[in-house]
């Protein structure tokens, strides 16, 4: 697995690559001072798996990062500071580690990155066309019109894919289908939820009503969900 590391501090970015050195099958590409130079080579490269992320940066911090950029690898963060652990696995992080970090630690965290991986894979792979999804439910691939899909909630590894009439379970992040699904109609509103926007019955400060179910709205997604589905639509009247 290709990684990199984004650390304002040189000496942590030496310490995160005498770890990860000591693991025969990750393999260093780059190191960077702060996000914006790193997201100008990211692109550039061609396969990148992991993400050592510092928080503290000036500029543009680690979580302003994952906020803005939200970039598709696999993310690990590396900071001295734990009171952003609850809003960093908001933002899908795989692990969240301590400065000065322990091996044992450090091994935790890139075996979280591998079995991600092989789920996603194996297990928790879609297959998308105009209209639809295809996913791996009960032994079996299934097609859901996206007309059809209410709201996804997310179950630690798993995802539970709601419909009208019935409801699918799936092995995938509830961030990686996420990503997979057209934007127009399907936001993510919390760190457990994506709902289809067809579906809101009604919208208030905390919580969204969709197709008579209450659906939480987290202070971390309101902002951009706000911003896309209600001023948007205001504006298009």
């Amino acid at each position: 697995m290709n990684y990199i590391i984004i650390d304002d501090e040189p000496i942590a970015r030496k310490g995160v690559r005498i770890l990860a050195d000591q693991i025969s099958d990750l393999y260093f590409v780059g190191e960077y001072a702060n996000p914006i130079i790193a997201q100008e080579k990211i692109n550039q490269i061609e396969q990148l798996d992991i993400i050592f992320l510092d928080i503290e940066m000036p500029g543009l911090n680690g979580l302003q990062y994952l906020r803005d950029i939200r970039p598709s690898t696999s993310v690990i963060l590396t900071t001295a500071y734990s009171q952003y652990a609850l809003e960093a696995f908001e933002l899908d992080v795989i692990d969240y580690l301590l400065k000065p970090i322990k091996m044992s630690r450090f091994l935790k965290a890139v075996q979280k990155v591998r079995e991600y991986h092989n789920l996603v894979l194996q297990e928790g792979k879609i297959e998308q066309d105009d209209d639809a999804i295809y996913i791996k439910s009960d032994r079996k691939y299934i097609k859901l019109s996206l007309s059809e899909i209410t709201y996804i909630k997310g179950l630690k590894d798993y995802v539970v894919i709601h419909t009208d009439k019935q409801k699918y379970m799936t092995a995938m992040n509830v961030g990686t289908i996420n990503k997979q699904l057209p934007d127009h109609h399907f936001a993510r509103v919390s760190k457990s939820y994506i709902i289809n926007t067809n579906y809101i019955n009604s919208i208030d400060v905390d919580k969204i009503i969709l197709n008579n179910v209450e659906i939480p709205l987290g202070n971390t997604y309101k902002e951009d969900f706000i911003n896309r589905f209600v001023k948007g639509s205001l504006l298009r009247r």
